[in-house]
């Protein structure tokens, strides 16, 4: 039976050797060329940070050193430590929910189906684009010459500002999406645009719009400990004030850094738990909170999902007579909690505008304009760029070599044993719940090794993402092929490299992409914490206002950087598809 079974294998083998096979575009060849051209620049980025197995040895002995003369991991007072997290959560829920309220007619300018004109289209998708690309500690930097020292201000507006562009970019595809019937309806009956869109598309959407905002307040989160880099107040500054004590400080920074991981936990569960039991969604994110939710309520079903548009029953006399059902108590009380939340957060970061210092707003403005390179050359700059470029790269490879690994064995169809799949499940969890910015923090700190302890920070969550990615994407591919090679006695490698491996292959090549991207705009803020790179100069600039020409130059420079990657992936999976 053995011996069948290798006979039809390698018969198979030589019936396709034998076939015609269709010769290769050349636009795949150009993309396979470029594709390696982008993993030799990866692995030179790596030679070029000096990033070697004798330098992490080192790290690592001078990582025991510190380790060894620290004090002991600790937390400030209780009424210190729940001040403190009260300002966090405050400025994160206002600059989530200002984010929010701005990108509704950002993407309403964004989306081909509701914006108003050509050039408005283009211009919402560029506020998207710029928002996205600047980093919200520069923006924290350049808001605190406005504001007095201290003011929570500043981080409301740069989170606020940074996170319109994912918020808009992801709202502008759910209106893109969004059945045109009601929309055209409404249109054909003499309504105004603005009709069109709160009561034709509006509605259809405002389950995403909720959905994204909740993912982004968990984003938000994360990131908010930069913030105290910037002096915005916060758990962000008591680790940055921690930490600036060495080496006596680092168990309280440390233990501040815990802090902000439970509650990264704490508030995911809580955001997915609103958006399974109000908008009737399973979580699928790959945080750790999302995982607990599906986790508890594997064996529940979940509720209804809305309906709308088209699916929707219209009935006029019960729209003009809402009964107070259990669903419409719901939602009431859901709003109602979230006009708390949101009281709630005003008080606790201490918002008073009267800390801003609006003689010097205008100015402020204007000091953007024109670009400039100030008394660096564009070399200068260029060079920089290049530097965090490679760190991007760097960590990118980095997390691919082991998110192989990990991601094929989380895959249900990969893994030898369902013991193996959640084994490796958990391990990626474990990857994605440490924030990569605080661990990057921790790490240049200890080692100084700056652009090095950086690519590993980046690496380290990077092989969360881009192994689930991986292990999701190996699951969702057509099983005809992995089904022909097991009948034909084709071993579990067989199956793998002959089977698994090309359909995923799209899908890796898009992935690592978004991780390059990625890591572009996270890279760029290592300077603040001792890092190099293009970071290092928007930081300088940032703080002086004469010198916010650089700054608008740098981000110009990073925007490029950031489009030639998502053209690139756009571009790969189009090709490779």
């Amino acid at each position: 039976m053995t011996a069948l079974a290798s006979t039809s294998v390698e018969s198979s083998l030589d019936i396709a050797d034998r076939a015609p096979r269709r010769p290769a575009s050349v636009e795949r060849k150009i993309a396979t060329i470029v594709l390696l051209a982008m993993l030799l620049f990866a692995i030179w980025s790596l030679g070029q940070l000096d990033f070697s197995w004798a330098h992490v040895a080192t790290s690592w002995t001078n990582a025991e050193k510190v380790f060894s003369r620290m004090d002991p991991i600790s937390l400030p007072g209780p009424t210190d430590l729940f001040s403190l997290i009260g300002i966090t959560v405050g400025i994160v829920v206002l600059g989530t929910l200002v984010a929010a309220l701005i990108s509704v007619p950002v993407a309403l300018m964004a989306a081909q189906n509701t914006a108003p004109s050509r050039w408005l289209r283009w211009l919402g998708r560029a506020i998207g684009v710029v928002t996205r690309a600047v980093p919200d500690v520069v923006l924290a930097l350049a808001f605190a010459l406005t504001f007095a020292l201290g003011s929570p201000l500043p981080g409301v507006l740069a989170l606020g500002i940074h996170s319109i562009g994912m918020i808009s970019k992801l709202f502008a595809d759910a209106i893109e999406q969004s059945d045109d019937g009601p929309r055209l309806a409404i249109r054909a009956a003499g309504g105004s645009r603005a009709q069109e869109f709160w009561s034709g598309v509006f509605p259809q959407v405002l389950p995403s719009w909720i959905a994204t905002a909740l993912h982004r307040f968990d984003i938000n989160l994360r990131g908010s400990a930069i913030l105290g880099y910037a002096g915005v107040g916060g758990l962000g500054y008591a680790m940055k004030v921690a930490f600036a004590d060495f080496p006596t400080g680092y168990g309280r920074g440390l233990g501040i850094a815990c802090v902000i991981f439970v509650m990264c936990v704490v508030l995911e569960i809580v955001s997915s738990t609103i958006r399974r039991n109000l908008l009737g969604v399973q979580p699928s994110g790959r945080g750790l909170g999302d995982r607990i939710v599906r986790t508890t309520t594997r064996n529940r079903p979940a509720p209804a999902p809305r309906m709308s548009g088209a699916a929707a029953t219209v009935d006029v006399h019960r729209m003009l007579h809402r009964p107070w059902t259990r669903e419409r108590t719901r939602d009431t009380g859901w709003a109602v909690v979230a006009v708390v939340v949101v009281i709630a957060a005003w008080f606790m970061s201490g918002i008073d505008f009267s800390q801003v210092q609006w003689q010097f707003v205008p100015r402020t403005i204007e000091s953007f304009w024109p670009p400039s390179l100030g008394s660096y050359a564009f070399g200068d700059f260029a060079e920089a760029l290049l530097i965090t470029i490679q760190v991007a790269f760097a960590a990118a490879l980095l997390s691919l070599v082991f998110s192989l690994i990990f991601g094929s064995l989380a895959a249900r169809n990969v893994a030898p044993s369902g013991t193996v799949r959640n084994t490796f499940r958990v391990i990626l969890v474990v990857f994605r719940g440490v924030p990569e910015l605080v661990l990057a923090i921790f790490l240049i700190m200890v080692t100084g090794l700056g652009n090095q302890a950086g690519a590993v920070a980046l690496a380290f969550g990077g092989i969360g993402l881009l192994g689930k990615l991986i292990a999701d994407s190996f699951e969702e591919v057509p099983n005809g092929p992995e089904r022909a090679l097991t009948a034909a006695g084709a071993t579990r490698s067989q199956r793998y490299l002959a089977a698994t491996w090309p359909q995923g292959l799209p899908s890796l090549i898009g992935n690592s992409l978004y991780l390059v991207d990625t890591n572009i705009r996270a890279a760029t803020i290592l300077g603040i914490v001792g890092g190099s790179g293009i970071g290092f100069y928007l930081t300088n600039a940032s703080t002086v206002l004469t010198l916010h020409g650089q700054v608008t130059t740098l981000v110009f420079m990073v925007v490029v950087a950031v489009l030639a990657v998502e053209g690139v992936a756009a571009w790969m999976r189009r090709v490779f598809a």
